[in-house]
């Protein structure tokens, strides 16, 4: 890797941990994520096909374990997950070469897998929502949640455009929130739903064996309770004529 990219990949990192801290102010929205609610994590399977896996991967997980947990068939994961000569046991990867990634936003677009799991579904489906106009930028949009993040707003014809709601403190301008300023293909209440989807999905991405680790869970605390009982009752029957 050449000291440009390096340079390049430490000032996005640099810029994300600075910006993110910019937006602890704004308040989260909550997401109501359900691992185990399967048609709505395999619709935001679908949606991260069709918005984000043109540049987001994720490579800690194989197209034949969505498949499996998802229970859908390989010919139904080709027909609406996977693009392109990709295998079935492949890891899911960004269709985006890194050359040209780099080109178009100065670093590679960050691999998905555990986006979850390190930020958090709230902040996830905020930041989802959280994009706004601004001309400055090079895609025309900036999120609340993040300013001045290189990504598009990839999900705007669904949502429809949001403004800046800005505040003034101290002689300086800051957007404490947005506001929609007209729809898109779809009510408010209905871009939720995907983005409750989607988040539904990353959520699994993030920890896939927690569809077979819960319910499992169930049961061994069920067996230890039992456990517990019979060793108290035999406990019982040991201590009975001891004064």
């Amino acid at each position: 890797m050449s000291m440009k990219k390096v340079f390049a990949t430490l000032s996005f990192i640099l810029a994300f941990s600075f910006n993110t801290a910019q937006a602890e102010g704004v308040s989260l929205e909550h997401a109501d994520v359900d691992v185990f609610d399967e048609l709505s994590v395999l619709r935001g399977a679908g949606h991260f096909a069709n918005y984000c896996l043109g540049c987001h991967g994720l490579k800690l997980i194989r197209y034949s374990r969505i498949s499996k947990d998802l229970k859908i068939n390989e010919s139904a994961m080709r027909q609406s997950f996977m693009f392109g000569d990709v295998k079935f046991h492949d890891p899911v990867r960004s269709s985006m070469p890194a050359q040209a990634a780099n080109e178009a936003f100065g670093v590679a677009p960050p691999d998905l897998s555990l986006v979850v799991r390190s930020r958090g579904a709230d902040w996830v489906y905020s930041y989802l929502k959280g994009f706004y106009v601004d001309g400055k930028r090079p895609f025309g949009v900036n999120n609340v949640f993040l300013p001045n993040v290189a990504m598009p707003n990839v999900l705007w014809e669904l949502q429809g455009d949001q403004v800046p709601v800005i505040e003034h403190h101290n002689g300086e301008s800051v957007v404490t929130g947005v506001e929609l300023a007209g729809h898109g293909k779809l009510t408010e209440r209905e871009f939720e739903g995907v983005l409750t989807d989607l988040v539904n999905f990353l959520a699994y991405v993030g920890e896939p064996s927690q569809l077979q680790r819960i319910p499992l869970g169930k049961y061994v605390i069920f067996f230890l309770l039992g456990l517990t009982y019979i060793l108290y009752l035999l406990k019982k029957e040991y201590w009975k004529d001891v004064d």
